[in-house]
């Protein structure tokens, strides 16, 4: 008993240290530098494409037969991993760990591909999925996919549009970016990409007069405001017009769904 209560005291410790160093990033701090994400352009332009089905898909079999640019998207990662973000403006901030994010994601699947799902990237034999594994090492502080989007991205920021940025490798996730996040012009291209994922099927369908809606508003809802009525204006706010009329219709989310499928691209 003295040893197990030890062990859930260390544990308790080390999650509390990992919270603050976390919050470090997540405070607002901030200065004026950039980083340079030219790098996970080129290779986002070489290896992500727009598909009939309005999902952008990744080669990920092409992408990890390719030596140079497996090695590419490491030295982008190393890259990033050498900055320290409180030197970046906020905007910049927001650009950099969601860039880290998904180049991290991509990694991942390239690395263990051929894979159908994220979920079956495993952290440990009891955890589906690879974002609680330690993946980056940033300033100092050792970083999981989980602490970067809820403890930096989510916490620091309060903004829904954090959902829209990150890409989880997955059919329903919002789109991966055809190019690198960037300060300059930020709050548009995140409401563009909000835009794509709301008027997608994957994002809002009404079935009859049920609306469906991405179990990504039921799992965060309270970033989307914490209610159905909440959320439904949200998705109002970026709908296009004729699913605006039916969304204003309805006070209530009857259902949602999520498909973890990859987001590969067919016979490749």
């Amino acid at each position: 008993m003295i040893i197990a209560g030890a062990g859930l005291a260390t544990g308790l410790v080390a999650r509390s240290a990992a919270a603050r160093d976390l919050a470090v990033f997540a405070n607002g701090q901030a200065g004026r530098a950039t980083v340079d994400h030219a790098a996970f352009d080129a290779l986002l332009a070489r290896w992500a494409h727009d598909s009939s089905d309005g999902v952008v898909r990744v080669n990920y079999a092409g992408w990890r037969r390719s030596n140079p640019d497996r090695d590419g998207l490491g030295r982008y990662i190393d890259h990033l991993s050498a900055q320290d973000p409180q030197a970046l403006s906020r905007p910049e901030q927001f650009a950099f760990w969601a860039n880290l994010y998904n180049a991290l994601t991509l990694r991942e699947v390239i690395d263990a591909w051929p894979v159908k799902s994220i979920r079956d990237i495993r952290s440990s034999l009891l955890v589906a999925g690879p974002w609680k594994k330690t993946l980056a090492r940033v300033h100092g502080v050792d970083l999981s996919l989980d602490g970067i989007e809820h403890g930096i991205l989510r916490k620091g920021w309060s903004d829904p549009r954090v959902h829209y940025a990150v890409n989880c490798a997955s059919f329903s996730c919002p789109n991966l970016p055809r190019k690198a996040w960037r300060g300059a012009g930020l709050g548009p291209t995140l409401d563009a990409a909000a835009r794509a994922y709301v008027n997608h099927p994957r994002g809002v369908a009404f079935k009859g007069a049920a609306l469906t809606v991405s179990s990504i508003y039921k799992w965060y809802s309270s970033d989307f405001g914490g209610s159905d009525r909440r959320v439904i204006d949200h998705l109002a706010g970026y709908a296009a017009a004729p699913l605006k009329a039916r969304l204003l219709q309805v006070d209530r989310i009857a259902g949602d769904t999520y498909n973890w499928s990859i987001n590969a691209m067919e016979n490749r």
